[in-house]
């Protein structure tokens, strides 16, 4: 899509829809210069056909055939917030998508989240998320829609749009990259293919510098908490590094992702229903590589250095089994009580490698305990961290973007559910709090870090009618970088 910006364009000019957003509980909508279209507004309003609320919309024709306008619900206007207004342009443009419609005009002025700019840029990847589609193996047709006026009386909109657009459709590219990568299948997005993307992003921008540990360098650095993932399948694993460094000699801020490419739980499997979901058991290798991107698009000031933990986790005959005792980069043991708690212990090692490079904030991402999403659903990422000024960076990007967290306490008690009699810990807890039980396994070996945990377990993907990835938390992190340079 390319966006422009104007301060003026009325409803007879040749564009397909004109697209004004609407509050609940409005009695009148000014500004209308179609006679036609104004008077069927105003019967609608009185017959409350459309009455403003969040997931409305109708489309009024004009004296002109051309002349189209879209109104749309936006709910409550104390309750709006980026999530209201995602949801209420992605039900527009969906139904925009399936018309023959190229071109549409936004008015801008009555959305306003944190002042214009910061509205701007979530109203573009609001439009940018609402126009995804997978289209690898598929056939569909694609949207014709490829012009966006969004109309503003405020210049000095005009005066920064050049750039918001060029930060927005980067992170929504980055967005758009991390649900590709999760959409894809698990017997084409293997360990590799994620290593052979990071390879494909350097080529493209030369601030990016990739490196890839194979099994045997890992093995060599005594990663065996890793390796014991990938034993029981025959796709090797990698560890990928991708750097993004311009600013010299200042400390970079690390991103850790999860790439389990397909989870069938090792030993401890899982049962079979809903298990083609555990393709996107990789989502936050692919939210740090969709971020990656995303920074290079932008060209940021900020150091940033992305690690993807890459492993399968099958069944097979040298397959690591419940009972076995593995040893971490580290030097801790660990006693493996449940092959499916695999995701932690791909990252335990690749966060011990991350602080080889001194990082300002280190984060790592990862769909990692079905604990978290019978926690906290399918709205907020669950948030831990031992550094409270970094939580709280975190959950204001969230609130920001609409890509929200909760912050769960990690006390020392849950510390002590870790304990075992046959190694230094062992990878779970008990019965209950597993999503915190996670998170403190991983926090024992980011002593001496400033250092987050995202869990996304229930936040990377939708199921149902939407199935699919949704690129979480790549918006998250852009903001925090952005506002943390």
């Amino acid at each position: 899509m390319k966006y422009f910006t104007i301060n003026k364009l009325n409803q007879k000019s040749d564009v397909n829809y004109h697209i004004l957003g609407m509050f609940s509980g409005k009695k009148l909508i000014k500004n209308i210069d179609d006679t036609a279209i104004q008077n069927n507004i105003k019967e609608s309003l009185n017959n409350k056909e459309i009455t403003g609320a969040l997931g409305e919309y109708q489309i009024f024709h004009g004296n002109s055939k051309k002349n189209k306008l879209v109104l749309f619900g936006l709910g409550s206007k104390q309750d709006f917030d980026p999530i209201s207004l995602q949801k209420s342009l992605t039900y527009v443009i969906k139904s925009l998508i399936k018309t023959n419609a190229t071109s549409i005009c936004l008015e801008v002025d009555n959305l306003v989240l944190q002042g214009k700019e910061p509205a701007i840029k979530n109203i573009i990847i609001a439009i940018e998320t609402a126009l995804y589609k997978y289209k690898k193996n598929k056939t569909s047709n694609l949207s014709k829609l490829n012009t966006c006026y969004l109309k503003t009386a405020d210049k000095s909109v005009s005066a920064k749009f050049k750039e918001t657009v060029k930060i927005s459709t980067s992170i929504s590219n980055g967005i758009n990259k991390a649900k590709d990568l999760g959409n894809t299948p698990p017997n084409i997005c293997t360990p590799t293919y994620l290593s052979d993307q990071a390879k494909q992003l350097q080529k493209k921008y030369r601030s990016l510098n990739v490196e890839i540990l194979d099994e045997k360098k890992m093995e060599s650095l005594k990663m065996g908490s890793l390796l014991s993932v990938s034993r029981g399948s025959k796709e090797p694993a990698k560890l990928v590094t991708i750097k993004y460094l311009p600013i010299k000699n200042k400390k970079p801020i690390i991103l850790v992702g999860k790439g389990i490419t397909f989870d069938t739980g090792g030993i401890s499997i899982k049962p079979s229903g809903a298990m083609d979901e555990m393709k996107f058991d990789m989502s936050g290798a692919a939210a740090v590589l969709g971020t990656l991107q995303a920074c290079a698009e932008m060209k940021i000031k900020t150091n940033v250095i992305g690690i993807l933990a890459c492993a399968e986790n099958m069944p097979s005959s040298s397959a690591t089994r419940p009972g076995d005792v593995v040893k971490s980069m580290e030097g801790i043991s660990i006693e493996i009580l449940n092959t499916d708690a695999e995701g932690r212990l791909v990252l335990c090692d690749a966060l011990t490698y991350a602080k080889k490079f001194n990082p300002r904030y280190m984060i790592d991402l990862a769909t990692l305990t079905g604990a978290c999403l019978v926690a906290l659903g399918k709205y907020p990422s669950g948030l831990f961290s031992n550094d409270q000024k970094l939580a709280d960076l975190l959950k204001n990007s969230g609130d920001k973007t609409g890509d929200r967290v909760w912050q769960l306490p990690l006390y020392k008690e849950y510390f002590d559910e870790l304990k075992t009699n046959f190694a230094d810990i062992q990878n779970i807890g008990g019965r209950y709090g597993g999503a915190i039980t996670a998170a403190a396994f991983l926090a024992k070996f980011t002593e001496g870090q400033k250092w987050a945990h995202l869990d996304i377990a229930g936040t990377a993907w939708d199921t149902g009618p939407n199935k699919g990835s949704t690129g979480r938390p790549v918006q998250l992190l852009t903001d925090f970088l952005l506002s943390n340079q």
